[in-house]
């Protein structure tokens, strides 16, 4: 039995529980932090960070073993690389079941996947947040976008983002830092759109990257090395590892737990509250009890649905606060690898590609208007990049010799792609549940997923084909060529959903607040809470939300005592 009772628990460290930790911490609550994966100290275990491709193994491509390893996490097409695989489980070790494909990537280290995510911060707006309630899918989200336009503001604030503002409705502008510049090519595509349309916008990615420093975190601007995914040394990206768990820590209030994995959360039925957490050592698999008056769930979408769901009792045989039955459902990822390339004519003596760790953006331009008809609903954005091709662009070629070679020493021609990122409706059918038979190491159930897209996302899908392919034909470009490479759930590693928030406890799971609507003092702030998903990259939402829920909690807790 652990005898301190601590004032929060948060369970999980990547990009939500380290702002847990850092606003409850910097507000006054000791706290402990609960961490299933190993300790990873920032910079010095940044074990690759420094390498060069050709002092990898295989020149950084996987080994057959670790295709056998790692089968679903290089679904991906990157994680079983040798320069990022340790950020990756082993998914022999770590196994679960599919009824229908669901790629589910993660990576179990302190600092989660804060570490390896794409860095695009893109705002919600009331496009988004009112969605659900005018074309009846899902339910109302319970908040709109002034309830989160602060917490926005924090959190960009805090974590630096670069951007340009373009005062859009459907995409919401922040307090940016200056961005990385646009090259040429990218320059001409932004002129062809705003010619050739009148809704269509051009701007650099909008990414948690320094391009001034934050010395109060230590953190330098970011140099463009461009190997974001091995660890950033210097801080220049955000991660909890680099930013808000060294925030949390210099309160003196903070305990973090490695090797520590929540096995169900401990409800009390006569005050109705959660008393604690059952926590397994990963080592040494003993069993121990970590007592406190709140607590965060923030170990990520499928993780924390997992351990609610375990979390039963006479109260809650189905999972705690599941009075809804909803608990694992309407699981939502984001559809991409779809789009089109071309070739930009002139630009042979550029040979500037921005040397940049991100791409540009194009904002969602579909169904914004009421007068819009489509054979779909809701919408998608482009992201994309321009660079010359190098030496690989000779792999088909059937020719060899000196002329062949000094060709391909030569900067390729120019291509631009544009990967469409569309948004995936909630549908109660898509879930994830726990095996009633299978059980890991830990003797845990096993999560089943049973999750598809469906016709709205094909047809969107279309559209997003024939669009790229006119706006890069609209420009002059050769070769212009539509793809679409397939898109399974759970591999835009954008997944969510399956705790929603909403203003009825009988069609949701959370309150406005991130509160489980009949246990207050459990609070869930990572991507289960999202009614919907938009076509946006979601971790900033997800942060802005967690600070905002922080500070809901430490307003109703006082002398000791949740009165939420």
């Amino acid at each position: 039995m652990q005898a301190k009772v601590f004032d929060a628990i948060v369970i999980g460290s990547g990009i939500t529980g380290g702002w847990a930790a850092k606003e409850l911490t910097e507000k006054g609550l000791n706290v402990l932090l609960l961490e299933r994966g190993r300790q990873v100290v920032h910079g010095t275990d940044y074990i690759t960070a420094f390498k060069e491709d050709w002092q990898l193994p295989f020149r950084d491509r996987p080994s057959l073993l670790e295709k056998q390893n790692q089968a679903k996490q290089a679904r991906t097409g990157y994680a079983t690389k040798q320069s990022i695989k340790h950020w990756f489980v082993n998914d022999l070790q770590h196994p679960y079941q599919e009824s229908q494909r669901f790629d589910w990537i993660r990576g179990y280290h302190l600092g989660g996947r804060s570490l390896t995510w794409g860095r695009q911060c893109l705002r919600l707006s009331d496009i988004d947040f009112a969605a659900n309630k005018q074309d009846g899918h899902g339910v109302d989200w319970p908040v709109r976008y002034q309830d989160i336009a602060p917490w926005y503001d924090k959190v960009e604030a805090y974590i630096g983002v670069i951007g340009e503002a373009l005062n859009l409705p459907q995409l919401p502008d922040g307090p940016y830092l200056p961005p990385f510049a646009l090259n040429a090519v990218e320059q001409q595509l932004k002129q062809s759109l705003l010619t050739h349309y009148t809704n269509r916008h051009l701007t650099i990615g909008r990414v948690a990257h320094l391009t001034k420093a934050k010395p109060e975190q230590g953190r330098a601007p970011c140099t463009k090395r461009n190997r974001c995914m091995r660890g950033c040394p210097a801080g220049s990206y955000f991660s909890s590892l680099a930013s808000t768990l060294p925030a949390a820590m210099r309160t003196g209030r903070l305990t973090i737990q490695t090797h520590s994995i929540a096995k169900e959360i401990i409800y009390n039925p006569d005050s109705g509250l959660a008393t604690g957490v059952k926590v397994i050592d990963a080592e040494s698999k003993k069993e121990r009890i970590a007592q406190a008056k709140i607590i965060f769930c923030c170990a990520s979408t499928v993780a924390t649905t997992a351990l609610l769901l375990n979390s039963t009792s006479a109260r809650f045989p189905n999972g705690l606060g599941n009075d809804s039955g909803e608990l694992g459902h309407n699981l939502m990822d984001h559809h991409f690898r779809v789009g089109a390339t071309g070739e930009p004519r002139g630009f042979a003596d550029d040979f500037n590609d921005g040397d940049r760790p991100v791409g540009f953006h194009i904002p969602r331009f579909r169904n914004l208007d009421d007068n819009e008809q489509h054979s779909f609903i809701r919408g998608y954005g482009y992201q994309g990049y321009a660079t010359r091709k190098d030496w690989r662009r000779g792999f088909k070629e059937l020719s060899f010799g000196k002329a062949f070679r000094e060709e391909l020493a030569k900067p390729g021609p120019w291509q631009v792609a544009l990967i469409g990122f569309g948004e995936c409706l909630p549908y109660h059918r898509n879930k994830m549940s726990l095996d009633p038979v299978l059980k890991d190491q830990w003797g845990l159930p096993l999560v089943n997923f049973d999750c598809q897209f469906a016709e709205n996302e094909q047809r969107m899908r279309e559209d997003m084909k024939t669009q790229a392919v006119e706006m890069l034909s609209k420009a002059g470009y050769q070769n212009v060529q539509a793809y679409d490479k397939g898109s399974a759930p759970g591999q835009a590693i954008h997944e969510m959903g399956t705790a929603r928030m909403g203003h009825d406890a009988t069609t949701s799971v959370l309150n406005r607040y991130n509160q489980i609507h009949s246990v207050r003092n459990v609070y869930v702030t990572d991507g289960s809470f999202m009614c919907s998903s938009g076509y946006q990259n979601p971790s900033l939402t997800y942060m802005a939300f967690t600070a905002r829920a922080a500070d809901h909690a430490v307003r109703h807790y006082q002398n000791g005592v949740f009165h939420g």
